[in-house]
């Protein structure tokens, strides 16, 4: 089998921008509406969807906008604040308020209350960090992540699962353990290797929307 790593994974990304005209927040609407596809496969009704900051979350914003409109309404949880979220994120988190579709804020006030609800949910997507976590992870989305392995019936992560080296298969310090992992492009390497196959349960690889050779 074939696999990429992170530089790869980011190389075509950038080649699809440029050579293409694909931009980010296309492949973000490409990403994160072939997730849902695979959610709405589940028949599953309650569904939260944990966001980070970055693109990972932006790909979980399209994915809950996609499921809305197959008329299931996920709740939406984001590690941090709206004003924190940036760029492509921040359009596709935006659509959503536009909808009002409510944003749940987590912090570390707050976070015993919203700990308790994840149990109650079907199924829980992670689109926490992807491949962009670079550091071993603390504080407040370690609490998240141990929560949703300690709990949550069935999750699904988008890309790789939260806490999982692409390249290596290694831990930052603790990593979202999935039922299924949608991911892109190719399967990265890291989740085949060490670790990997543990956290990442049954993978499925899904484009782009672009041929990968052009």
């Amino acid at each position: 089998m074939k696999t990429i790593g992170i530089r790869e994974a980011r190389l075509i990304d950038e080649r699809a921008n440029r050579d293409l005209g694909i931009s980010t927040l296309i492949l973000m609407e490409n990403a994160g509406r072939s997730v849902a596809e695979e959610i709405i496969k589940l028949k599953k009704r309650k569904i939260a969807i944990f966001c980070g900051k970055g693109n990972n979350g932006g790909d979980g914003f399209v994915c809950a906008r996609h499921i809305l409109s197959r008329g299931i309404k996920p709740d939406i949880f984001l590690i941090g604040k709206v004003s924190e979220v940036k760029r492509e994120a921040r359009i596709n988190l935006d659509i959503l308020l536009k909808l009002k579709q409510k944003i749940f804020e987590i912090n570390e006030d707050n976070f015993n209350f919203y700990k308790q609800k994840i149990k109650d949910y079907d199924l829980v997507v992670d689109a926490l960090f992807g491949i962009g976590v670079e550091r071993e992870i603390s504080g407040l989305f370690k609490k998240v992540i141990e929560e949703i392995n300690f709990s949550a019936k069935y999750v699904i992560s988008i890309d790789i699962p939260s806490g999982l080296n692409a390249d290596t298969g290694e831990i930052f310090g603790c990593c979202v353990k999935a039922d299924k992992t949608v991911t892109f492009l190719k399967v990265k390497r890291g989740m085949l290797k060490n670790e990997g196959p543990k956290y990442c349960g049954k993978i499925l690889v899904k484009d782009l929307g672009f041929p990968l050779r052009w």
